[in-house]
């Protein structure tokens, strides 16, 4: 089993036609006042948790997610039950909203994101103590929690990823040294790792004193696997088409982590968390994507040339 840890949202997502660049005056950035006329609004179900816990489940992996969400929550609930997401330890409270996360895109797939916690503030009270898993997951969730749940981890030896993300600001430089410790994965972006490396004064290199596993996603040019012996560089798939690039990081996250315990080897894994991250970034939203396991195969060998026997691993 895997455990998913992380926040989950209602994403409003919007698009915004030009670049956020040809607006932004860099004489100017200590009194921004901007505003972005988008030409869509649409309201999906998201969060890092439920992002990453829905990929799983359509590769077939078993999976469940720690969380807290709001009253409004119901519907979002038994979306994820019905894909195979075990939703039993999702904790909810009457007295609060689940958490809305507001993200425009411009051309370039860049993003201004802005985030209400909401139900999301509960987080920090739950406890993966009495859980038995195989795996651990700590996305972006309360800052807290996060601090929590990865201590949880390190005292138990469970083996866990450290995904900071968009928390990164809100975490300090101790706290995030304490986090890494023990961490079988590190993820992120390259801007997230990079802002990283800065906040603990630490090349990637040293991080890999921290971490097993060291992976910087880096949108479409592909992503980066680094080890203490190895850097692998992992070419994107093949989109059919491009309509939306929010919650691809979360896809291929699921999609690294059913090949790395599977046991396939780090490239492997790296294509098939490029090959998840595909199915996200063609569909408008996080979850509204949808593939079989033998769907996946042959759309990992279109992309990569390479065959992939997952099937007999499941």
């Amino acid at each position: 089993m895997i455990t998913v840890t992380g926040s989950l949202a209602f994403d409003h997502i919007m698009d915004y036609p030009g670049r956020f660049a040809d607006h932004i005056m860099p004489d100017k950035i200590h009194q921004i006042n901007l505003s972005f006329l988008v030409n869509t609004l649409s309201k999906q179900k998201g969060g890092t948790a439920g992002n990453i816990a829905y990929n799983l489940a359509l590769l077939k992996m078993p999976v469940g997610i720690v969380g807290a969400v709001g009253s409004d929550f119901s519907d979002y609930g038994k979306f994820l039950a019905g894909a195979g997401v075990d939703i039993s330890k999702i904790h909810t409270t009457d007295d609060n909203l689940t958490s809305s996360c507001f993200i425009m895109t411009d051309k370039s797939d860049n993003q201004i994101t802005a985030f209400y916690p909401g139900a999301m503030d509960y987080a920090q009270k739950l406890s993966l103590e009495e859980i038995q898993t195989d795996f651990v997951i700590v996305a972006p969730n309360n800052p807290m929690a996060m601090i929590n749940f990865t201590k949880e981890c390190q005292n138990k030896n469970t083996p866990f990823m450290m995904d900071p993300g968009m928390q990164l600001p809100a975490l300090s430089s101790e706290d995030l040294k304490n986090m890494l410790k023990g961490a079988k994965i590190l993820i992120g972006n390259d801007y997230e790792i990079a802002y990283l490396s800065e906040k603990l004064k630490a090349k990637s290199e040293k991080l890999l004193e921290q971490v097993d596993i060291l992976i910087t996603t880096l949108g479409e040019k592909g992503s980066k696997i680094q080890t203490k012996d190895q850097v692998i560089q992992i070419d994107p798939a093949k989109p059919k088409e491009v309509l939306d690039p929010t919650g691809a990081g979360d896809a291929y996250r699921a999609g690294f982590l059913t090949g790395f315990l599977k046991d396939f080897d780090l490239k492997t894994c790296g294509q098939m968390g490029a090959v998840t991250a595909c199915y996200a970034i063609e569909k408008y939203g996080t979850t509204n994507h949808s593939f079989t396991v033998e769907e996946f195969c042959k759309r990992y060998k279109e992309s990569f040339g390479e065959k992939l026997e997952l099937e007999s691993r499941i």
